[in-house]
C-alpha cells in the first residue's frame, strides 16, 4: 500500500482543528489563536516531537509507523472509519478486529423491520445468514428449518461435492451467475483483509478452496471487491417464477451485508411476490 503524503497533512490539520482543548483534557489558555488543538498539543498527546508533526502536516516525505499512526488517531479522537483512512493515507493496512461478529445493532434491526413487504436478510462478513424477515421466509422458504451452520451464501454459491443450496427451499437462478461468483470471492478476500485473525473465515476459505475448483480459480486471481447486486428468478411453488432484483448494502466496519429482494412495481412479478410473502411459512422467533 502506497502512502499519500500530500493528503495526509491536510487531513491532520482538519482533524486537529475540530478537537477542543477541553475535549482533549488540556487547559484552554488565554493566548490561543485556534479553537482546536495546536501542533504542540497534538505532539504532546501523541508522544511525538513538534517538529515531526510539522513535517507530517507539510508533507515533507515523512511516513509514520503504525505505532505513531495509532497514537495520532487516539489523540485526534478519530472514529474507526477515520482511523482506517488515516492508516491508508500513511500507506499502512488498517488495524483489524479479531473475529467476525454476528451482532446486529438495535438501530439496524429497527430499520430493517420498517422495510415493509421487501424480502430482507442480514449476512455476516463471511456470508453467514444471521437475520431475515417475513418477506425473506415467504419468498425463499423459512431458513429456521436449516441448521445454522449451513446458512451460508458463499457455500451455496460454491457447493462442495455437489451439495444442494440450503438458503432457499426451492430453485433460485441468478441471471449473472459468473459475475456473482467472482464478486462473492472478491468480497471474501476483502473480509480476509479486514479480519485476518478470524478462524471462522479462514476455515470457510480453506474449505471452499479445497472443495470447489471454481472458487480456487477465482481466489487465485487476487481480486478484492464487494457483491452489490444481482437479478434472480425464484421458482416459487405457490405462484410460479418470480423475477426479483437483489441489492446488497454493506453496514459499517463489521462488514455486515444487508440483502434486499424486490420485484419491479406494477408487474405480474410484484403481484406474485406479494402472494409469496403471505403464503410462505414463517416463524416469528427468527424475525
Amino acid at each position: 500500500m502506497t502512502a499519500d503524503i500530500a493528503k495526509l497533512g491536510p487531513m491532520l490539520r482538519t482533524w486537529r482543528g475540530r478537537v477542543s482543548p477541553a475535549a482533549a483534557g488540556l487547559p484552554a489558555g488565554r493566548g490561543r489563536r485556534v479553537s482546536g488543538l495546536r501542533r504542540e498539543d497534538l505532539a504532546e498527546l501523541a508522544g511525538i516531537s513538534v517538529d515531526y508533526v510539522v513535517r507530517l502536516e507539510q508533507g515533507r516525505n515523512v511516513t509514520p509507523s503504525a505505532q505513531v499512526t495509532t497514537a495520532l488517531a487516539r489523540a485526534l479522537q478519530l472514529t474507526n472509519a477515520e482511523r482506517d483512512h488515516l492508516f491508508r493515507l500513511a500507506g499502512l493496512a488498517p488495524p483489524a478486529s479479531g473475529e467476525i461478529s454476528d451482532h446486529i445493532p438495535p438501530g439496524l434491526r429497527r430499520m430493517l423491520n420498517r422495510l415493509g413487504d421487501a424480502a430482507a436478510a442480514v449476512f455476516a462478513a463471511d456470508w453467514q445468514l444471521i437475520w431475515w424477515n417475513r418477506g425473506w421466509a415467504g419468498l425463499l422458504g423459512d431458513p429456521s428449518s436449516t441448521p445454522s451452520a449451513m446458512r451460508n451464501f458463499a457455500c451455496d454459491t460454491f457447493p462442495v461435492d455437489g451439495t444442494a443450496p440450503h438458503l432457499s427451499h426451492w430453485p433460485v437462478t441468478s441471471l449473472s451467475q459468473p459475475e456473482v461468483e467472482a464478486s462473492v470471492v472478491s468480497d471474501l478476500r476483502r473480509a480476509a483483509g479486514r479480519f485476518p485473525g478470524s478462524a471462522r473465515l479462514a476455515s470457510l476459505i480453506q474449505d471452499l478452496t479445497t472443495g470447489s475448483q471454481r472458487f480456487a480459480e477465482l481466489w487465485a486471481s487476487g481480486a478484492v471487491g464487494a457483491h452489490r447486486e444481482d437479478h434472480k428468478i425464484v421458482q416459487h411453488p405457490a405462484t410460479g417464477p418470480i423475477a426479483v432484483d437483489c441489492d446488497v448494502l454493506t453496514d459499517g466496519d463489521a462488514e455486515r451485508k444487508i440483502v434486499v429482494l424486490t420485484a419491479a412495481p406494477d408487474t405480474e412479478d410484484e403481484t406474485n411476490f406479494r402472494l409469496a410473502v403471505v403464503s410462505g411459512a414463517y416463524d416469528p422467533a427468527y424475525g
